[in-house]
């Protein structure tokens, strides 16, 4: 999930790295400053570039939601994927798993 503002290494490494991105409406997202790309390029580059609504017309991201939706989005988002495990008691059933000790090995 990307709020404003996403911006530098965040960017450039975990924040586009989901299998899933969300991003905030308005959200700034951006690895560089306008004015360093500009330099660099030795171009001008529109305004709004850096605007999640243009990044999401150009396939960075999956979805634009507000903070108010962000909550029952993500949540039916798991369950679609099944990411929470849930037991007979209707609990998360990773919170319940023991550590390895030394002596055992994960398969």
């Amino acid at each position: 999930i990307l709020t404003s503002p996403t911006t530098g290494g965040v960017t450039a490494s975990f924040g586009m790295l989901g299998d899933i991105i969300i991003a905030e409406p308005n959200a700034h997202i951006a690895f560089a400053g306008k004015r360093v790309i500009e330099q660099t390029l030795n171009t001008t580059i529109p305004d709004g570039m850096q605007a999640a609504e243009y990044l999401f017309q150009k396939g960075l991201f999956d979805l634009i939601l507000p903070r108010n939706l962000l909550k029952n989005s993500v949540g039916e988002l798991f369950q679609f994927h099944a990411f929470i495990p849930l037991d007979e008691n209707e609990s998360f059933s990773w919170m319940k798993m023991k550590p390895l000790n030394e002596n055992e090995t994960e398969h």
